[in-house]
């Protein structure tokens, strides 16, 4: 009978593909909040008084609270409480965030005193930024916390079987938020301004933590049928002298850096990546935003398929190689080419090398964490990995928002004060970005002398 209820759920190929969909459509709708105000930067900066170097504040401060311990918690609660506990927390922490940085932007917010008193200090920052800068940083907990959760979930269920694969497909359809909400959030935008767009992305989190919470379901039934106690935490209990035992380990602390690097030329790129091509090609924002939507594609479509590759025939380390190498060229080519060159059709393959490898690196490289280090602290594992991930995630857009002004003095103010033609040049954005690819694809190097030398089976498949 024992055997007859696993092979219905525990060892069910259905039961952990249904698993695997209700967990990834929460992060689809946590992606799309976390990009929802990527494609209105130019209303923000007209409508709300943000500078550049506040855009890139609001980006960065997703992280900050991650950084400053709250990650690392999020990973040894994991280990402690289990799944269940972690991801309920995460959805919570993720809506409550959502729900701050959303009254930042309304006209509630600005009547309040809560305004007028955060006025009072750093006035060159917005109030409406200082409190979306709360919510964000709440979310980032939320949706770090979620990461690791989902991550250590794909690896109960599909251990032995399709890991990669199951794990290039969560990432595939969360990054489809990402071409959801370059498509949507300028039409939002148009019906509502800034806050309508903010207004949906919370509604679709809300949706996101119902996913999480029916999935639970799923994860007490197949706790019982192992018969094992997933909110009592592992069978060899976690000790805070284990993080010590992880930071000193040669193969986490390579994939850790070309994590950080990699993430640090990706995602802060999304944050300014409309505006940068809407100065490039000359076009509008919602035109420029719906090239930027396509980027993800490349993505959604390949990693899958890369998943399934490296589950059959491995040579993880070497595709986390490959995608650091087309990483520095596509920022290379925003860099450098010529405006009077960067057409359309340069901008859009730029975007699809950039696309493939955000599917090599990403399928490659959380996978590869369960090969070096034991179970017993994989959700801290995970957690700081993310931890320090959010370290290049935090400074990354701050410094990218200061890199705009300081390489075009004056022309913040020339768009506030509504001079045509004025705009932004990008190019030493880019090879800053182009920077981190190429230090990525250094460290790409060490992890492959690693692998050889400790023996981790990176290069080798994940399908037993």
């Amino acid at each position: 009978m024992t055997n007859k209820v696993k092979t219905l759920l525990s060892e069910s190929k259905v039961a952990r593909w249904i698993a695997l969909l209700l967990i990834s459509s929460t992060m689809f709708f946590a992606y799309f909040f976390v990009d929802v105000a990527a494609p209105l930067q130019k209303l923000l900066e007209t409508d709300y008084k943000w500078s550049p170097e506040v855009f890139g504040m609001l980006g960065g401060s997703e992280f900050f609270l991650n950084i400053v311990g709250f990650l690392i918690l999020s990973g040894i609660i994991l280990d402690k409480m289990g799944i269940r506990f972690t991801m309920i927390t995460a959805g919570l922490t993720m809506v409550i965030g959502g729900g701050l940085k959303y009254f930042a932007l309304t006209e509630t917010f600005a009547a309040t005193g809560l305004a007028s008193l955060l006025d009072t200090f750093l006035t060159s920052v917005p109030a409406s930024a200082k409190l979306a800068f709360v919510g964000f940083a709440i979310f980032g907990v939320g949706v770090e916390m979620a990461g690791i959760t989902v991550s250590k979930t794909i690896v109960k269920w599909f251990r032995g079987k399709e890991m990669a694969l199951a794990m290039g497909l969560e990432m595939a359809i969360a990054r489809l938020g990402v071409f959801a909400v370059f498509q949507l959030s300028p039409i939002f935008a148009e019906k509502g301004g800034v806050p309508n767009s903010i207004f949906w992305g919370l509604a679709l989190l809300c949706v996101g933590f119902l996913t999480f919470f029916i999935y639970t379901f799923m994860d007490t039934r197949y706790d019982k049928e192992v018969k094992t106690d997933d909110s009592a935490g592992p069978s060899e209990e976690f000790k805070l002298s284990d993080i010590w035992v992880i930071l000193t380990n040669p193969g986490f602390l390579a994939i850790a850096g070309l994590c950080v690097l990699f993430y640090s030329a990706i995602f802060p790129f999304q944050k300014f990546a409309t505006d940068m091509l809407a100065s490039k090609l000359d076009v509008d924002l919602k035109t420029a935003s719906q090239y930027v939507s396509y980027f993800p594609i490349g993505a959604m479509i390949l990693t899958p398929f890369i998943g399934f590759f490296l589950d059959k025939k491995g040579y993880g380390a070497s595709m986390m190689m490959y995608g650091a190498i087309l990483l520095t060229i596509s920022h290379l080519i925003f860099a450098l080419v010529p405006a009077e060159s960067f057409t359309v059709v340069v901008a859009l393959l730029t975007i699809v090398i950039l696309g493939v490898a955000f599917s090599l690196v990403p399928a490659s490289m959380w996978p590869s964490i369960p090969k070096v280090v034991e179970d017993r602290y994989l959700g801290s594992a995970y957690g700081l990995t993310f931890w320090i991930q959010n370290m290049g995630l935090l400074g990354a857009p701050i410094l990218i928002g200061w890199a705009i002004s300081a390489s075009n003095p004056g022309v913040s103010d020339q768009i506030l004060a509504g001079v045509e033609g004025a705009k932004y040049n990008y190019a030493v954005p880019e090879l800053i970005f182009a920077g981190f690819g190429f230090l990525a694809f250094v460290l790409s190097f060490y992890l492959k002398y690693i692998d050889r030398k400790k023996g981790f089976g990176l290069e080798l498949p994940n399908k037993q």
